[in-house]
């Protein structure tokens, strides 16, 4: 057990499901899949497993992913991955065809298809199109498409590896801000269930939750936190379909106030979501959201640093609602 990237701990994940299921194949563009630990081991999948099962395909999302729909069908587990500037360019695809062919074969087909996602995150001197973040929320509105999006490198190895065991189509959301965070990634197998949400820190004035990126936010803010005498159960819910509603609405029944951090929009984003789900299964309890406005992202250092919810938002907001 080590320290590892996200990257790399997803390669992992990979390789280990590779080598146990001669037919799985991976759909990767622009650059071979190889991945480098800090210790300098290297996990290359085109050289081990072949040109036939990581086909080195053209710069066409559309294409490629539909190529891993057409070899999911035939129940051959499939994965494809979308680098983070073109993350929409399958969406439509997905939302005709990926989430609705298990229905519409009346469940004669299973969709074995894995669709990694790399987000953007919100990135300083970046084109407001590269720099964005919360497109999640799009995925998970499709019917019949389960969405996970990992915090950290464990839970991004164990995510992956329960997304390529299930039987129907999985969108990963990788956002490269959780790459360097340091934990401990077993070099085995294990599995993070999908719809399983996990408590990061035990609390009794007010429940906060986050996901990904804003899911570091509210680690950082955790000094802050307890500097103002502010005792926060911190969850982050792993995945956003199914949305484990019971585990936040369980924690918001105990502290009555629910604060949820999104660096994806304000308006019908995911953070909206989870306080409806949860409002309708607690009434009474407080609620608020700390998210990035509806706008563009800026290029300048300090302004998308003002507009994303950071760590003094977060406690600031938190302060507020346990006012």
């Amino acid at each position: 057990m080590a320290a590892k990237s996200g990257k790399y701990a997803v390669f992992e994940a990979i390789q280990f499901e590779m080598r146990k299921d001669p037919h799985l194949t991976m759909f990767y563009e622009n650059e071979h899949p190889v991945a480098v630990s800090a210790m300098g081991n290297v996990i290359d999948l085109y050289t081990e497993f072949g040109k036939d099962r990581v086909p080195d395909t053209a710069i066409d999302e559309e294409w490629y992913v539909g190529a891993g729909l057409g070899v999911a069908m035939t129940g051959v587990r499939a994965i494809a991955h979308i680098p983070r500037m073109t993350i929409l360019r399958a969406f439509e695809l997905v939302f005709n065809q990926v989430g609705k062919l298990r229905y519409m074969t009346g469940g004669q087909a299973n969709l074995p298809l894995v669709i990694w996602i790399d987000g953007s995150g919100r990135q300083a001197q970046a084109a407001a199109q590269h720099a964005d973040a919360g497109q999640e929320a799009l995925y998970a509105g499709i019917t019949g498409v389960k969405v996970v999006v990992p915090s950290n490198p464990y839970d991004a190895k164990g995510l992956m590896t329960a997304a390529l065991r299930d039987p129907d189509p999985v969108v990963f959301y990788h956002y490269s801000a959780i790459d360097p965070v340091h934990v401990d990634v077993p070099d085995g197998d294990y599995v993070v269930p999908i719809g399983e949400a996990v408590v990061r820190q035990q609390g009794t004035h007010l429940t906060i939750v986050g996901f990904g990126p804003s899911a570091m936010e509210i680690n950082n803010a955790v000094p802050g936190l307890k500097a103002a005498g502010i005792s926060a159960e911190i969850i982050d819910p792993r995945t956003l379909k199914p949305l484990p509603v019971k585990a936040i609405a369980d924690s918001v029944r105990k502290t009555g106030k629910l604060l949820v951090v999104d660096h994806g929009q304000y308006t019908m984003g995911t953070a909206a979501e989870i306080i409806a789900s949860v409002a309708t299964a607690v009434p009474g309890a407080r609620m608020a959201r700390i998210t990035f406005p509806d706008a563009p992202s800026p290029g300048a250092p300090g302004m998308i640093d003002w507009m994303t919810p950071r760590a003094p938002n977060i406690v600031a907001a938190a302060k507020v609602l346990v006012a």
